[in-house]
This record gives C-alpha cells, sequence and structure tokens, in this order.
C-alpha cells in the first residue's frame, strides 16, 4: 500500500467520527477521519501506509454496526476542471 489514507464504505449513516476512530485505532495510530454525511462512507488516515494495511486486512468485510464495511486504499480526488464539452 502506498499510501496511508482509506476509504471506508458501506457505512451506516448514524456512525460518528469518533467511532470510526475507535475502531481503526485498534490497528495503529488514527491521523484523521472525515466522514461524509448522508452519503454512507467516508476517509480515515492512518499514520503510516504499514497501519494502514493492517486495518484495511483486518476490517474489510467486517460487520460494523450490521452492515459489511467497505475498506479500501484511498484514490486520489479527481480534477473537477471543467472540459470544453461543459462550458456553455
Amino acid at each position: 500500500m502506498q499510501g496511508s489514507k482509506l476509504y471506508v464504505g458501506n457505512l451506516s449513516y448514524s456512525v460518528t467520527s469518533e467511532e470510526l476512530e475507535e475502531l481503526f485505532s485498534a490497528h495503529g495510530e488514527v491521523k484523521q477521519v472525515n466522514i461524509i454525511q448522508g452519503r454512507g462512507f467516508g476517509f480515515v488516515e492512518m499514520s503510516s501506509p504499514s497501519e494502514a494495511e493492517k486495518a484495511k486486512e483486518a476490517l474489510n468485510g467486517s460487520d460494523f454496526k450490521g452492515r459489511s464495511l467497505k475498506v479500501d486504499e484511498a484514490r486520489p480526488p479527481r480534477s473537477r476542471e471543467r472540459s470544453d464539452y461543459q462550458r456553455y
């Protein structure tokens, strides 16, 4: 794993940042948690790529609050630049 930021999908909408931090902290130091409200996913940044890999292996597919978590390495954000097709 190259980065230390993880995508966490299939979250219950009631999950808080604190709960997610507690869950992931069992697998290393959590630097940051960002839940995208109303979308059912978020991001967890671990202190190192090796800790991120460990958390991914342990938590991907595991049950959390009645949902099966999808944990994977976060992809870089897509560019929001407008293409020529979108210009008027």
